[in-house]
Order: C-alpha cells, then sequence, then structure tokens
C-alpha cells in the first residue's frame, strides 16, 4: 500500500501505543526514514497521546510533564522519531495514556454510528409515511374520478332524496346506472353520524312497502361522498336511515333522514 494509505490503516497508532510486534516496529522505523509523511504523523500522533495524557492524568505532575515534553520536542527537532524500546517494555504512563485515546477515539466512533442509525430510521419512517400518504391520495384521486364519471354519465338516473322530520336540512342523491346495472349514492349532504351509529341505505318497493337494504356506510366511507352500494332493479323509491352499528335488518322509520322516489 501506498504511504496515504499505511497513515490511515491505523499500524501508526499501534505504534506508538506500543502493539505491534517486533517485525512491525522495524518495518515503521523504516518507512519513517523513508518517507517524511510518514515521520510527521508518529510526530503528531505521539505529541497528541502527551498533551492528552496531561489533560486527564490524575498523577503527573507540571513539571515531570513539561521535562517529558521538552524531551520530546528535543527529540523531533530534527524530524525524527522517537524510539521506542519494545524490548524493555513501554513507558506504563505512555501505554495508559495511549488506552484513554484508544477509549475516547471508540466511544466517538460509536457516538457517530448511532447518531448515523438515528438518522436512518427517521428517514425511514418519513418515506413509509409518505409512501402511505402517496397511496391514500392516489385511491382519493381514484375514487374521486369515479364519481365524477358517474354523474357525468348520461346514461344514469338521478333520484334526489329530500331530508325529513328528524333532519329537514339533509339531502341525498342516488345513481342508477341501468346499462352497467350499477348504483351509487351521494351521502355528502347528510350529518356526520354519531359514534356507534351508521347510515344505512333501502331500496322501497311501495305497494305493499317492502325495504330491501343495499348498504350499511360508516363514517369514514360517508368523507368520500359518492360510493358504489347493491343494486336493485325493482326499487320504486330511496331511504336512508341512521340505524346502531353494523346495521339493522328493518328501518328505524324514526331515525328516517332521507327520502325520494324513483
Amino acid at each position: 500500500m501506498d504511504t496515504q494509505e499505511y497513515i490511515t490503516s491505523g499500524t501508526l497508532e499501534f505504534y506508538v501505543y506500543g502493539l505491534l510486534t517486533e517485525e512491525e516496529n522495524i518495518e515503521v522505523n523504516k518507512l519513517a526514514q523513508e518517507h517524511e509523511s510518514v515521520r510527521a504523523e508518529i510526530l503528531s500522533i505521539e505529541k497528541a497521546v502527551i498533551n492528552l495524557s496531561y489533560s486527564v492524568s490524575p498523577h503527573l505532575s507540571a513539571e515531570n510533564y513539561e521535562k517529558i515534553r521538552q524531551r520530546l520536542i528535543e527529540k523531533h527537532s530534527n524530524d525524527g522519531v522517537v524510539k521506542l524500546e519494545h524490548k524493555r517494555g513501554m513507558n506504563p504512563y505512555i501505554g495508559w495514556a495511549a488506552a484513554v485515546v484508544l477509549m475516547f477515539g471508540l466511544i466517538f466512533q460509536y457516538y457517530k454510528y448511532s447518531e448515523v442509525t438515528k438518522e436512518v430510521e427517521a428517514v425511514t419512517t418519513q418515506k413509509s409515511k409518505f409512501e402511505q400518504l402517496l397511496a391514500s391520495t392516489q385511491q382519493k384521486n381514484t375514487e374521486t374520478e369515479k364519481a365524477l364519471a358517474i354523474v357525468r354519465n348520461n346514461g344514469s338516473t338521478v333520484v334526489k332524496l329530500e331530508g325529513q322530520e328528524i333532519s329537514p336540512e339533509s339531502y341525498a342523491k342516488v345513481y342508477i346506472n341501468k346499462t352497467s346495472n350499477e348504483t351509487y349514492v351521494d351521502l355528502a349532504g347528510l350529518p356526520k353520524a354519531p359514534a356507534g351509529k351508521v347510515y344505512q341505505v333501502w331500496a322501497l318497493k311501495l305497494d305493499p312497502l317492502t325495504p330491501t337494504s343495499i348498504g350499511v356506510i360508516n363514517d369514514a366511507a360517508l368523507q368520500n361522498g359518492i360510493f358504489k352500494v347493491d343494486n336493485n332493479d325493482g326499487a320504486q323509491a330511496f331511504g336512508i336511515t341512521l340505524e346502531p352499528a353494523g346495521g339493522s335488518p328493518t328501518p328505524t322509520l324514526e331515525q328516517l333522514y332521507a327520502l325520494g322516489k324513483v
């Protein structure tokens, strides 16, 4: 590898910490003699260890620290490299300081990793929310286009349902397309159903009065305005009542909100 890759590999830090084998130390010394950039990096690491250890060590006096510092500066005054006597063992103070540097480095890397992980999770969450919103918007657009097609279809018969005594201001519309045999209702003119209640649409035969349920509309569906219900070819009128959740087998006439003849 070239000198820059060697510098960034972390080998020089282990050299200063005294963690390399004798053969590896010889290799580093050789490179330091041949390349000024390697010598400069070793010098930078050694000075950083000394300065950091002075700031965190509770035992080293300012006088002793200055003596060590001056000796290092004198050794480096000619761009030399501090020679470590590995056979005699590292100065325990330098080894301790190196361990502190390594510990702070690991803590910093863990902190950065945690921050990046949080950012990735946040982006993933935002992406998921955006995809859900996009899908919901596309669905609403499809429903809107379908509703417009129903309203504009010349083949559709429109039945207007007027508000009744319980809610005179209410209204609704039923769209019957005999070509496609489809029936749609527009309940946008009805008030919001109370909790635990739903609107139920009835197809009515008048003589005798025979109601047939063609759809139970929950509050979420009501917000969409126009939606499909069951088709009933023989219907002579349509009514909409307010019923308990799940609907009723027969209409509650006291809760009749809208009614209209075909």
